[in-house]
C-alpha cells in the first residue's frame, strides 16, 4: 500500500499496490503492520457495506463523539462517489478545512479518515457501492452530523446533491457546544 498525506492532518489517501499478471493481481485492502508503519494504526471493530441505487444521492457528513470517536477507512468497490472529510479537532492546524477525492471502483483509492473528522460522500453514477473499515462500534447516542452544505465549512461538491436524507439535511449550522469541540479537542 502507498500512503499519501492530504492537506488534513491525520488524513491520508491510500493506493492498493497490485501484483498481477495476465490472470489479474492481488492486493492488500488492509494490512496492521503497513498502517502501524505509516503511523495510521487502527484496530479493526467493524466492517460495514453501503449501497447507493442513485447518482447525485449525498451521505453525510457523519461523525462520532469520544469515546466511540471512530477511525474509518472507506473504499468504493463498484461505482464512483466523492468522498469528503471536514476536521473538526478545535487543536488542529488544519480544523474548519476539508478535503475530498474521488474514489472509484476503478482506481481503488481509499481514503482515511482520523478520529474527530466528519465523513461523508456523494455518489457519480448508480449503483455505487462502498466498504468502510470502522475502529469503533456505532453509537447513536455519540454520532453527530455536520451538514453537507453547512456554510462555515464551504465543501465543493462535484455534482448538485439530488437526494439527501431528512436527517443529514436538518443537521444544525455548525455549534461548538453541540457538534463537541471540546470532546474532539484531545483527538490531534
Amino acid at each position: 500500500m502507498k500512503f499519501h498525506a492530504t492537506p488534513l492532518k491525520g488524513a491520508h489517501t491510500i493506493e492498493l499496490e497490485k501484483r498481477g499478471d495476465d490472470r489479474g493481481f492481488f492486493a492488500r485492502f488492509y494490512c496492521e503492520r503497513e498502517f502501524e508503519a505509516a503511523g495510521l494504526a487502527m484496530p479493526i471493530v467493524q466492517i460495514n457495506n453501503s449501497l447507493t441505487a442513485k447518482a447525485g444521492t449525498l451521505r453525510g457528513m457523519h461523525y462520532q463523539l469520544p469515546p466511540a470517536a471512530e477511525t474509518k477507512v472507506v473504499r468504493c468497490i463498484r461505482g464512483a462517489l466523492y468522498d469528503v472529510i471536514i476536521d473538526l479537532r478545535p487543536d488542529s492546524p488544519t480544523f474548519g478545512q476539508w478535503f475530498g477525492a474521488e474514489l472509484t471502483a476503478e482506481n481503488r483509492l481509499m481514503m482515511y479518515a482520523p478520529q474527530g473528522c466528519a465523513h461523508g460522500f456523494i455518489t457519480l453514477t448508480d449503483d455505487t457501492e462502498a466498504f468502510y473499515l470502522s475502529s469503533a462500534f456505532y453509537s447513536p447516542e455519540q454520532e453527530r452530523g455536520i451538514r453537507f452544505d453547512d456554510p462555515r465549512f464551504g465543501v465543493v461538491w462535484p455534482i448538485a446533491p439530488i437526494d439527501v436524507s431528512p436527517k443529514d439535511k436538518t443537521w444544525p449550522d455548525y455549534n461548538p457546544q453541540f457538534h463537541g469541540a471540546e470532546q474532539l479537542r484531545d483527538l490531534v
